[in-house]
């Protein structure tokens, strides 16, 4: 597929309107998946990310492991160093762990998504990523 050059295995899907609010800029989901571990397409245009959220379960669940197909985009866990995102880059992020993923600020952004099955599986969206914080992450593709 491909949207404004971007180039990408999996569909772009629609736009992300049901989780607008929670994002800056547009993404897009494609559902791929259905069932106990739902497995969905998420595109991020340049400079979109989503909000600070958490992804709660019991029992195993809740788990949230993104794997990133095409473009360039960035993980942070709350605490930590972002992570740069390329094609084939896995990140395991443990229930109760607050983060958020999203592109570059010059590069499109698809990873799949999948959450693990449990009880209560639910996510807490929080605060958007000040443009502050993340206008001083690195540019061009660059690891932080």
């Amino acid at each position: 597929m491909s949207a404004n050059g971007f180039d990408q295995i999996f569909p772009l899907g629609e736009k992300n309107d049901a989780f607008a609010q929670y994002f800056t800029g547009q993404s897009y989901l494609a559902p791929l998946a259905a069932g106990s571990v739902p497995v969905s397409n998420v595109s991020f245009e340049p400079g979109c990310r989503n909000h600070w959220h958490v992804h709660h379960g019991t029992d195993g669940g809740g788990d949230q492991i993104l794997l990133c197909t095409a473009g360039s985009g960035w993980y942070q866990a709350e605490g930590g160093e972002p992570v740069s995102m390329e094609p084939g880059t896995v990140v395991r992020v443990p229930a109760g762990t607050k983060h958020w993923h999203g592109a570059k600020a010059d590069a499109w952004f698809s990873h799949l998504a999948f959450l693990t099955p449990g009880e209560d599986v639910r996510n807490e969206w929080l605060e958007p990523i000040t443009d502050e914080v993340y206008g001083a992450l690195p540019k061009n593709g660059a690891t932080a």
